[in-house]
């Protein structure tokens, strides 16, 4: 998927416990023309090797299941592993910490479950395409809550891993061998570390690890 252009055929998985709210989903997705559900999954296990055999372009991942991982933990999980797969959250919680917790974890976006079906589909559109999106009565809050974030605040714990591996001079391949990773994963995170940081190129990508690095001597 390219990061910038939403594909043809956006390919999504649905991630809930609940068997009943999975099909209401599939329905109303299944009706825009260039949505396909290509599986859906009822815990976090379910989810991973779904994700491993049909790689979606987006998870549609609900925060609370009653057993095992929750939502936000998945997330976490989804962004080591598939960074190219983009997870837009679906839940019936507004309390923001919820909505932190997931950003911080990777997702890309969060809606609530009340949501009108136009909504979540546009919702869906805008994180397919390299953008966030965040139901209306949350965006405002979610925005003075991170006003006083500095952007390498705002990055996921393994993002943050790689953005000091990088300030160290390991390549790619480097990086993915310390971290058990694909190189393409690595490759994968690289390119959200530059559009998170806004920053174009591999060199100031680098001259940036190297000033933000944690544990300077």
């Amino acid at each position: 998927m390219n990061d910038s252009t939403t594909p043809s055929i956006a390919r999504l998985l649905l991630v809930d416990d609940h068997p009943l709210v999975r099909d209401g989903l599939r329905a109303r997705l299944e009706a825009v023309r260039h949505f396909e559900v290509v599986g859906e999954a009822g815990d976090a296990q379910e989810a991973l090797a779904l994700a491993e055999r049909q790689s979606p372009h987006l998870a549609l991942m609900d925060v609370g299941m009653k057993s095992g991982m929750n939502g936000i933990a998945l997330a976490g999980l989804f962004h080591e592993r598939f960074p190219a797969i983009r997870v837009l959250m679906l839940s019936m919680h507004d309390n923001l910490e919820y909505v932190t917790q997931a950003v911080r974890a990777g997702a890309s976006g969060y809606v609530l479950k009340d949501s009108p079906a136009l909504e979540i589909i546009q919702a869906i559109g805008a994180v397919l395409d390299g953008k966030t999106f965040f139901s209306a009565e949350l965006s405002a809050r979610l925005i003075q809550a991170s006003a006083t974030q500095s952007p390498v605040e705002r990055l996921t714990p393994r993002e943050r891993d790689i953005l000091d591996a990088l300030a160290e001079g390991l390549s790619s391949k480097q990086i993915a061998q310390r971290n058990d990773l694909s190189v393409r994963t690595v490759e994968t995170h690289r390119l959200n570390l530059k559009r998170k940081l806004d920053i174009e190129g591999q060199a100031e990508l680098i001259k940036f690890a190297v000033e933000n690095r944690r544990n300077k001597r």
